[in-house]
């Protein structure tokens, strides 16, 4: 199987050839969709697009870690993480 990276480039070029719309416009969409789900993410808002899934945002809590080379022990600090769930439709 091959994996293919989906870019901004790539959806702007999608989004142009399906709707008809000049280019910038599209960009200026796009842009405008990434900001708003950013936005919400970062104010700790769960979002969630039907039909493709949800974007939350999750705590992780303090925990130890090791270096591998030296296996000495550390503490990694507690931190938010952005966690996906697809959809149904998508499993």
């Amino acid at each position: 199987m091959t994996t293919k990276t989906i870019t901004r480039a790539n959806i702007v070029a999608t989004l142009r050839h399906e709707t008809g719309l000049p280019q910038t416009e599209c960009e200026e969409l796009l842009k405008s969709v990434l900001d708003e789900i950013s936005d919400s993410l970062i104010e700790g808002e769960t979002v969630k697009i039907s039909s493709f899934g949800t974007f939350a945002i999750r705590q992780k809590s303090q925990r130890m870690g090791r270096n591998p080379k030296t296996l000495e022990g550390f503490m990694i600090a507690p931190r938010r993480v952005i966690a996906f769930r697809p959809s149904a439709k998508l499993r």
